[in-house]
């Protein structure tokens, strides 16, 4: 199987665990990982294969209840999805007098691993880079930064400061010089053009729970990176009919039309493969 398919079965289980395993005391049985992924079309023996690559990665823990195979998320894992939750369900946008945070950081050569840990860990929470080791982002997102560095054993290595940007320059054209404000227009339009069909189909005709369950991990799957991509960049610093305000109310209503449908499927699916 290619990587691209390792990493999308990898992702659609991490969606299954954020959704379903949280909701069932952090946990599911092998037999329900395969039974839902199976909905999803995938196969039964990649499906184990994935799993175990995220356990080798300490995504996942494997864990034995009532005598059945099972996995839990592990304590990392859980955090960082309990403050995925927000951006992602709930789609802050920064204003103007929020202010930014600025990330400044030095690493010795020694530790390059770090180096790298670091720019990882700030491109992953949307900063965009004003300069080699000046980073930049909406200020609301501070106490998030925070965490993450210091649960990821980085915090040493940085300075965090809360302020305004006074000059010089026009600071809209700042923003698109910091961020790569087209690749992301261009991954909001992949998104739109995506599942505005299936926002037509599901307001023409009910669906399912199961096809609410197939429709739906998919998508939110796709939607999990994008907030993560946009830290929520003020509006007025943002090209004019930004896309990324469609594309959140795209997910908006695609998540209330089928979330609860999905649940149910998925629920129903867990306790079945629990007899």
């Amino acid at each position: 199987m290619a990587t691209s398919d390792n990493t999308r079965l990898g992702q659609l289980i991490l969606t299954i665990f954020a959704l379903y395993g949280r909701a069932e005391g952090n946990w599911l049985s092998v037999a329900a990982i395969v039974a839902l992924m199976a909905d999803l079309g995938a196969d039964g023996q990649a499906v184990r294969s994935s799993v175990s690559r995220l356990k080798r990665r300490g995504v996942l823990d494997g864990e034995r209840r009532g005598g059945a195979a099972g996995y839990s998320l592990t304590a990392p894992t859980l955090a960082v999805l309990a403050e995925g939750d927000v951006r992602i369900f709930e789609r802050p946008r920064a204003i103007e007098a929020d202010g930014w945070l600025v990330v400044v950081f030095s690493v010795p050569e020694s530790e390059r691993d770090k180096r790298h840990a670091l720019r990882t860990s700030l491109t992953r929470l949307g900063f965009g880079t004003t300069a080699p080791g000046v980073w930049v982002a909406p200020g609301g997102i501070a106490a998030e930064t925070t965490r993450t560095l210091e649960r990821r054993g980085l915090a040493e290595y940085v300075d965090l400061f809360a302020g305004e940007h006074l000059a010089f320059g026009d600071l809209r054209s700042k923003v698109r010089e910091w961020w790569d404000l087209d690749e992301l227009t261009a991954l909001y339009a992949n998104f739109l053009h995506r599942y505005r069909p299936v926002r037509d189909r599901v307001a023409a005709d009910a669906v399912t729970p199961p096809e609410a369950f197939g429709l739906y991990l998919p998508m939110l799957t796709e939607w999990r990176r994008l907030p993560y991509r946009d830290p929520g960049i003020p509006l007025s610093l943002l090209p004019p009919d930004w896309n990324g305000v469609d594309a959140g109310e795209l997910f908006g209503a695609l998540n209330a039309a089928l979330g609860s449908p999905a649940s149910d499927h998925a629920l129903r699916v867990i306790r079945a493969t629990a007899r």
